[in-house]
This record gives C-alpha cells, sequence and structure tokens, in this order.
C-alpha cells in the first residue's frame, strides 16, 4: 500500500477533486456517521413489524443477525481491499450497498425482504467500517500532520457509536410523530445515503491503487501462539459486549412493548439511543484513566447493568430496565476499548491487523449468537425468564473475561 502525501487534493491517477483532505475528512466522517445510523434505524420498527405480520418473536432475532451475519461475512472477505483499490472507491460501493439495502426495505417490507435488506446493510457497514477508519485517519494525517493520531481514531469510535445511537432515535422519532412509520425513516436515509455517496465522490484519495493488483485472499486471520489464552479473554470480553448492544438493537422494543408494556415507538429509539450514547460517552469521560483502571470500571458498570435490566424485566420496571441499559452500555464501551488495546498488544506490527480482524469477527459474532439464543428463549420460556438467563450469562461471561485481562495488565 502506498499513502498520497502530497498537500494538494489529488486522487491517484492524478485527477483533481473538489474537496481538500480537511473538508474531506469531515465528509467521510458524516457518511460514516449516515450509514451507522442507517444501520440502526429499524430497531424501533420490529414490533411495527411483528404486529402487521404476526411472527413469533424469534423471526425479529433471525433478522438481526442477518445484519451481522452480512458484517461478519465483508470483513472476512473485503474488509481489507481498499488497501489495493483505494479509500474512495471502496466506501463509495459500501454506501451505495447502503441504498441498495434502503430501496429493498421500501419496496420489500415483508420478512424474505427484511432479511435480504438486513443482510446486504451488514455488508456495506463491514467494508465501510475499516474503510472508513483507515481512510479518516490518512486523510487526517495529510490535512493536520502534527495532530496525535489518536484524535482521528477517537473522532472515528465517535462517528461509529453515534451514528449506531443516533439510528434508533431517528427512526423511532420518524415512526411516532409521521405518516407511514416503516416507510418514511427509509426514505429520509435514502436521501441521505444518495448524498453521501455523492460527497464521496469527491473527496481525495489516499491510497496508490497498483499497476499489477496482488492475487485475492480473504482477510489472514493469525493467533501468536503463546497470547491464544489471552487474545480469547479479549475476545470473550469483546463478545459479552456486543451482546448486550444486539439486545437492544434487537429485542429492547418487544421487551418494551411486551413486558412493559409501553409501546411508544419513540420511546423504544430512545433507549437504545440512551445505550449507545453511554458507551460513547463513556470512552470520553475516562479517556484519562490508565486502561486498568478502565478495565475495572466497565466490568463494575457492565454487571451493575445487566443485573439491573434483568431486575426491570422480572418486577416489571421500566426505570431499571432502562437505568440498567444505560450503566450497562456505559461498561460496553470500556470494556470493549481494553478488549481491542489488549488484543492490538499481543502482535507486533506485522500481525497486529490480522489479530484485531479476528477479534471483530467474534465480537461480531457476540451480536447475533446470544441474541437468536434469547430469541429462542422467549419460544419456550416466559420473556422474563429467559432475559434473567441471558444477564446471568453475560454476566459471567464478560467477568471471567475481564478477570483474566486484569491479571495480564497487572501483570
Amino acid at each position: 500500500m502506498t499513502t498520497i502525501t502530497g498537500p494538494r487534493a489529488v486522487d491517484a491517477v492524478g485527477t483533481k477533486v473538489r474537496f481538500s483532505h480537511g473538508p474531506g475528512f469531515w465528509t467521510i466522517a458524516a457518511a460514516f456517521l449516515v450509514t451507522m445510523a442507517f444501520s440502526t434505524v429499524p430497531t424501533p420498527l420490529y414490533a411495527i413489524y411483528q404486529q402487521r405480520d404476526g411472527f413469533p418473536t424469534f423471526l425479529i432475532t433471525v433478522i438481526f443477525a442477518a445484519y451481522a451475519v452480512g458484517v461478519m461475512a465483508s470483513l472476512y472477505l473485503a474488509g481489507h481491499v481498499s488497501d489495493w483499490l483505494g479509500r474512495r472507491r471502496i466506501a463509495l460501493l459500501a454506501v451505495l450497498a447502503e441504498v441498495v439495502a434502503a430501496l429493498i426495505f421500501l419496496f420489500w417490507p415483508e420478512v424474505p425482504g427484511l432479511l435480504i435488506a438486513r443482510f446486504v446493510s451488514g455488508v456495506g457497514v463491514g467494508i465501510l467500517t475499516a474503510t472508513a477508519t483507515a481512510h479518516l485517519s490518512e486523510l487526517r494525517k495529510i490535512a493536520r500532520p502534527d495532530e496525535d493520531p489518536s484524535r482521528s481514531a477517537l473522532i472515528s469510535s465517535m462517528v461509529n457509536l453515534g451514528g449506531l445511537a443516533f439510528g434508533p432515535l431517528i427512526g423511532g422519532l420518524l415512526a411516532e410523530y409521521v405518516g407511514r412509520p416503516i416507510e418514511r425513516p427509509y426514505e429520509v436515509f435514502l436521501v441521505l445515503l444518495v448524498i453521501s455517496a455523492v460527497g464521496i465522490a469527491l473527496v481525495p484519495e489516499t491510497v496508490e491503487r497498483r499497476e499489477t493488483r496482488p492475487a485475492y485472499r480473504p482477510q489472514r486471520v493469525a493467533l501468536p501462539a503463546a497470547a491464544k489464552p489471552l487474545f480469547f479473554a479479549s475476545a470473550a470480553g469483546a463478545f459479552a459486549a456486543f451482546a448486550i448492544f444486539g439486545l437492544f438493537t434487537s429485542l429492547a422494543p418487544t421487551f418494551l412493548a411486551g413486558t412493559l408494556h409501553h409501546t411508544s415507538r419513540l420511546l423504544a429509539g430512545v433507549v437504545t439511543f440512551a445505550v449507545f450514547i453511554a458507551g460513547a460517552a463513556s470512552q470520553v469521560v475516562f479517556v484519562q484513566l490508565t486502561r486498568t483502571r478502565q478495565l475495572q470500571l466497565g466490568l463494575a458498570f457492565m454487571s451493575a447493568g445487566l443485573v439491573g435490566i434483568a431486575a426491570g424485566g422480572l418486577i416489571p420496571s421500566l426505570a431499571l430496565f432502562v437505568i440498567g441499559g444505560v450503566v450497562a452500555g456505559a461498561g460496553v464501551g470500556l470494556v470493549f476499548r481494553a478488549a481491542v488495546a489488549t488484543a492490538a498488544g499481543l502482535a507486533d506490527a506485522g500481525s497486529r491487523g490480522e489479530v484485531l480482524a479476528a477479534l471483530f469477527l467474534i465480537a461480531y459474532a457476540g451480536l447475533a449468537l446470544p441474541v437468536l439464543a434469547i430469541g429462542l428463549g422467549i419460544a419456550l420460556l416466559p420473556a422474563e425468564v429467559a432475559l434473567v438467563v441471558f444477564a446471568a450469562i453475560i454476566l459471567v461471561m464478560v467477568n471471567a473475561a475481564g478477570l483474566r485481562m486484569l491479571a495480564a495488565h497487572r501483570g
């Protein structure tokens, strides 16, 4: 890979573009934000689909899992190809995939269409997550060469989690106060995605395309043998953290409407928004603490939050469920950040990307598998019992993983 570092906004073949690297950075950040928001905008709408078609709750988890499968597949198969083909081109293809998903949502709103739309959306997100993160870093380095690189990484993380947070909020607002609740959110995001695609087309390229392309291969996943135990502890922590996010982006509206008897679509969006925002805010609020202290706080927050979520479902209590979710979300932000830092520190520069690819693949499995399990549990058990079992399993998993990571940091 060759990174373009010239001062002019010129792409890899010398064609002048309209944006310089500074505005290009914010254009990619905005496109990243819109795409991540679109990926969670269906969250408050699942209950509407279910009420309309009368399908079981388990099917909601299957529809949601289609998204996670799409993300994992694209991370493995195409998350790295922007190194060869250029950031702008791959980012544009990713956003256009989201445009296709929006059209499927609009014109095929039955269950088969929802499954395909969610899968396509996941594919686009998986490609864009890796590509946009690298593109933002490179654009910022060219625009502000003297700036601390960690600032770009923080902005990228905030855009990622912020988009995930705002999607359900926007979906809930539109579904609650605007007509045609299962069409209007996708119409709005279709326009935003098209605008994003136009913006990306005008952003400078930061990777010089090779004249001779290397033979295609999927993303390699290499694990140093001596580091495997600690890696899998970090991966288990990431898996457990994403399981909580999966719960609030798939089944939380169903719990709110069924178990807690609150059917507001806006409330469903606000609750998920609050959980994700807590995850982003905790990383900023506690950024000055040591990694060990952040991990300790993250474990405490996740543990207390999971207890609150379970208790809120059992009593039932809306306040406990929401507060538990927000506290757990704050913990997720810290635990996941620690998991990424721990995994990255296990490998040298030559294999760090491969180790992180493995971590993200396992994390996204946590987004899908536990949610599928709890969906199946709801089909066999009372929803309150299934929620308690879910919380107990994740509580044990995250603390076992966290204690292993803490021991390594102390050593």
